[in-house]
């Protein structure tokens, strides 16, 4: 009887389980949803970097793919068949790692339209997204050369299209507009690496991802203004070490940002384990500057626009 209770038990345990991490939003008419909400080290025990954003019920954009993202990208609901865009803030392996696979995966989809992707110029030891995909998927020295049709279409893969973003650029720079959506490029900095954010707006409101930044840059500020959710990094804690701020912003310095951004809600993402463990102490350094919500983001967490009740911790 002992046995049957505890097989049950675990039964149900793995049931519940199961049925935890396989969310689809109910809402889908323009919602993020974060896939990868950890960060470079597995003591969070999240997915890395990513996020989809579904636009009138389908998985449209994706940034970002990070470890772990192909899992939570299939957990999600989303499909390769519906993505139009995707784009890289950085080549750092928690922001890229799961790109191959994603793309490979057109295998086995009918699709024949041509997925944009747009991502960084090269810079600091780094490629360009170009250079960065040369590197994968030439077809003579790729790494994936057996990949090689992305870039034309052929041996059942769909086609990309690729745009090298100017980070030297002080203005956003518009790297799509179709279906109702018009996506902005902004490099921010982060210490020497050459990255991203991005700012979807469309008719029913707008969405900026800030990928890791150290914010030391004022025209993120008008960037991200007015945004219905602003997306921002919570990687270290206010006591981390100049080198960490060199790369990372801290609390106080997330929260200043959403305030000057007149941010409608603010999602924290990019978590490591010493971050996860000071998260409370850091939201409240954030809404000492920040007055409106504040969500800790989960792997598969979702945030319709039209959604901003209270904060989450």
């Amino acid at each position: 009887m002992f046995k049957k209770t505890m097989l049950a038990t675990s039964l149900f345990i793995v049931s519940s389980l199961a049925h935890a991490i396989s969310t689809e939003p109910l809402d889908k008419d323009f919602t993020l949803q974060l896939l990868g909400s950890g960060g470079p080290i597995s003591d969070d025990a999240r997915a890395s970097s990513g996020e989809v954003i579904w636009w009138k019920g389908k998985s449209r954009i994706l940034i970002d793919a990070g470890g772990g993202v192909y899992l939570r990208f299939g957990q999600s609901g989303s499909r390769m068949e519906e993505l139009n865009f995707l784009g890289m803030t950085h080549f750092h392996t928690d922001h890229v790692t799961d790109l191959p696979a994603l793309l490979k995966g057109g295998i086995f989809f009918d699709r024949s339209s041509t997925l944009a992707i747009s991502g960084p110029t090269g810079g600091g030891g780094f490629p360009s997204l170009t250079e960065y995909m040369d590197a994968l998927f030439n077809s003579d020295k790729g790494a994936y050369a057996y990949l090689n049709g992305i870039y034309d279409g052929s041996h059942g893969l769909f086609p990309v299209s690729l745009n090298d973003v100017d980070i030297h650029k002080k203005q956003p720079t518009k790297v799509y507009d179709a279906d109702g959506l018009t996506i902005y490029a902004k490099s921010i900095p982060h210490g020497d690496v050459p990255c991203l954010s991005y700012r979807i707006e469309s008719a029913k409101g707008t969405i900026v991802i800030s990928a890791d930044q150290n914010g030391s840059d004022e025209s993120f500020i008008e960037f991200a203004k007015d945004a219905d959710i602003l997306v921002m990094p919570s990687a270290i804690d206010e006591g981390a070490d100049s080198g960490s701020a060199y790369l990372h912003a801290k609390p106080s310095t997330v929260g200043q940002i959403a305030a000057k951004t007149h941010a409608k809600m603010l999602v924290l993402n990019h978590f490591m384990g010493k971050s996860l463990g000071m998260k409370d102490e850091s939201i409240e350094i954030i809404k000492q500057y920040y007055h409106g919500p504040v969500y800790a983001g989960r792997d598969l967490a979702s945030y319709p626009v039209n959604a901003n009740k209270g904060s989450d911790k």
